[in-house]
């Protein structure tokens, strides 16, 4: 089995893709890839496994619930973030 280095994939880029797709955010041509490499390799799919808990808690120790617009207004940012890079 590879690990995460010879695969490539210790990189920023792969764990905000990965936070993507839990999120649900990824774009359709990608989740193909990011599924296949969380079962190929062992790092990242101990971050995902990792995240996948801490949202769990966080969800059960949460019993406020946000406004609808909220949840929009938080994907149009993180959609225009990845769209616009940071300034040098």
């Amino acid at each position: 089995m590879a690990d995460c280095e010879s695969l490539g994939c210790c990189t920023d880029e792969r764990i905000r893709l990965i936070y993507e797709y839990l999120d649900g955010v990824l774009p359709a041509e990608d989740l193909d890839e990011i599924h296949g490499h969380l079962l190929e390799c062992p790092e990242c799919a101990r971050e995902y496994d990792l995240e996948c808990v801490i949202r769990t808690v966080v969800r059960r120790s949460c019993v406020e619930t946000a406004p609808a617009d909220l949840r929009v207004s938080i994907l149009a940012r993180l959609h225009g973030a990845r769209q616009d890079p940071p300034a040098a």
